[in-house]
């Protein structure tokens, strides 16, 4: 890890997406600065180092995937988010709880092959410019006939070529590609219609992948069979995309961004498993809670530190991040079994919210729900804006709501703002001048008072 930022920084920069949990961000913020740490200490101080995983208790809705999501985005670390109740359901068949580590290895490829084509994208742009140009203006043409036979084809033949252009053709092709290279730069020729040739990818069969056999063909047979291609009639500005991810392909090295995603999903690599309460068993040891324990049992090694084989080669998980949420409503963290609980030394509660969070939820966030909305209904010449007393009635109406029904935390939020703005988001058309559209307390209730004068809240439960 290069630039870290310190636990106080990480947690401001948290506190941009999320209201409150402190408890929570100074944990994750903790668990971060101590892999940077853990990287500057001598190799064999270093391996005896495993990182303090960490269980999230709270309802839903408070924020726990969105904390460990966060974290992730912000050091560009490998992130995978699984539902530990999916290695419970009946007669489940694909890969069994490894397949966690096998996704996060994934990620880590594609955070590793993004940052490389981002580091070679100058060098891709320029190449696929050259291909554009020799596509519209070839300075010359290749005439291809069947072959007779087989062995022909095999040894070749096929391809004749048009007689070589004299030097006039030569100096007019030139100044006609100067003249398609302006036009291209100039961005007038985007819709001009072009074929262009792509290399496709020998994967594996669907039905191979279906049965959890996911190899590279190609690979196995050390690469004898030629690679697919698949000719496309585009635009110019789609060409362009098309030409410049292939170019890019072409330079960048996918040994060494294997190597180095494998390095990173060890090292950096968070996984987040979600529902952990929904297998810990509830002081009874017959039915469903076999098949729980089961589960915890099948997770425990690979918290505890194993290797993982996978399509990329072996994964150890040691210093992988594991980071364990629950709503702990029917069970409690004692009900894990004592070695998967022994495994998550850091436990840390995340409070229901108060209506105090659900305003601040409400415009405090970078992305925060109105923000979201007066951006879409600006595209549509409304300029959308909430007075203090609108976002406290709204705040208000969610927190009864949750405390009503099934408490969904903030997603509640989601459903009463869409239905507040349905009758605006309805109108508006985009054929209308500009106009401001000011919602008041008073709006918000006569559009959502009526739904809680009676017990009918169906309309508000996601």
């Amino acid at each position: 890890m290069s630039e870290v930022m310190t636990p106080r920084e990480t947690v401001e920069a948290l506190d941009k997406y999320i209201v409150g949990q402190d408890e929570a961000k100074r944990a994750v913020a903790i668990a971060l600065r101590n892999r940077y740490r853990r990287s500057r200490l001598p190799q064999e101080l270093r391996d005896e180092i495993t990182p303090k995983n960490i269980i999230m208790m709270g309802p839903t809705g408070v924020g726990k995937t969105e904390i460990a999501r966060r974290l992730a985005k912000l050091v560009d670390a490998p992130f995978v988010k699984v539902e530990a109740t999916k290695f419970t359901e009946v007669g489940y068949v694909g890969r069994d709880v490894d397949s966690m580590v096998r996704d996060l290895v994934e990620a880590a490829i594609r955070i590793c092959k993004e940052q490389k084509m981002n580091a070679v994208r100058t060098v891709a742009e320029a190449n696929a410019e050259q291909r554009l140009i020799d596509i519209l203006v070839p300075m010359h043409k290749d005439k291809w006939h069947a072959p007779e036979n087989p062995l022909q084809f095999l040894l070749g033949g096929g391809t004749s070529k048009e007689p070589e252009l004299t030097e006039d053709e030569k100096r007019e092709r030139l100044t006609k590609r100067e003249e398609v290279t302006r036009e291209l730069r100039a961005g007038r020729l985007e819709d001009e219609i072009v074929e262009v040739q792509i290399e496709m990818p020998n994967n594996g069969s669907n039905a191979m992948i279906a049965m959890g056999i996911d190899v590279n063909l190609n690979e196995m047979m050390g690469g004898i069979l030629p690679p697919k291609k698949k000719t496309r009639r585009v635009k110019v500005s789609e060409a362009r995309k098309l030409l410049v991810q292939d170019e890019s392909e072409k330079l960048i090295d996918m040994d060494e961004i294997t190597q180095e995603a494998i390095e990173r999903a060890e090292q950096d690599g968070i996984i987040f498993i979600d529902e952990i309460d929904k297998i810990a068993a509830s002081g009874n040891t017959s039915g469903a809670d076999v098949s729980r324990e089961g589960v915890q049992r099948d997770i425990l090694p690979i918290v505890e530190g194993s290797t993982v084989t996978t399509k990329y080669g072996p994964v150890k998980t040691d210093f992988i991040l594991f980071i364990a949420a629950g709503a702990f409503h029917v069970s409690k963290v004692s009900d894990l079994i004592p070695e998967l609980q022994g495994r998550f030394p850091i436990r840390v509660k995340l409070e229901a919210l108060t209506v105090d969070d659900y305003k601040r939820i409400l415009t405090q966030p970078q992305h925060a729900i109105t923000k979201q909305y007066e951006a879409l209904l600006k595209t549509d010449n409304i300029l959308l804006s909430f007075t203090d007393d609108a976002l406290g009635a709204i705040a208000k109406y969610a927190f009864t709501a949750n405390e009503r029904e099934e408490n969904i935390g903030a997603r509640r939020l989601h459903t009463i703002v869409e239905n507040l703005l349905d009758d605006i988001s309805f109108n508006a058309g985009g054929d209308h001048p500009l106009t401001k559209v000011e919602v008041d307390e008073k709006y918000v209730k006569e559009h959502v008072s009526r739904e809680y004068e009676g017990e009918d809240l169906q309309r508000f439960i996601l």
